[in-house]
């Protein structure tokens, strides 16, 4: 059985040195690793994809789930990790729950690993 990695507070985006600037401290090896964990699924990436390529930048669970033809219940299970991730907010209007992505916290990701990224 692996190892559970430890649960931290991944709301905000990864506010770490680049990985190329030297060694990483555990404490902010572990914060990219459970990102990274978090994306690190084909079903994730598309979500996001489909995301950032909806109209107007954000979609319901129901809507994600139709599109890509999962159940909704898969869908909020992804879309659950993407959010515990910080690389997701969702937002309930009525009846329905918006998620759409936060642009900033990828950034911040791809800095991380490559600092020429994003310039």
């Amino acid at each position: 059985m692996p190892k559970a990695l430890p649960v931290i507070d991944m709301s905000d985006p990864v506010c770490c040195n680049p990985v190329a600037s030297g060694p990483m401290s555990d404490e902010d090896a572990l914060a990219v690793a459970m990102r990274l964990k978090a994306i690190a699924d084909p079903m994730r990436v598309k979500i996001v994809s489909y995301l950032f390529s909806s109209a107007d930048g954000e979609e319901t669970s129901g809507g994600l789930a139709a599109a890509l033809e999962l159940g909704e219940s898969t869908v909020s299970h992804h879309v659950s990790q993407l959010r515990a991730a910080g690389l997701v907010v969702s937002q309930r209007r009525g009846m329905s729950v918006f998620h759409r992505v936060r642009p900033e916290a990828l950034q911040a990701l791809c800095v991380v690993l490559d600092p020429r990224c994003c310039q």
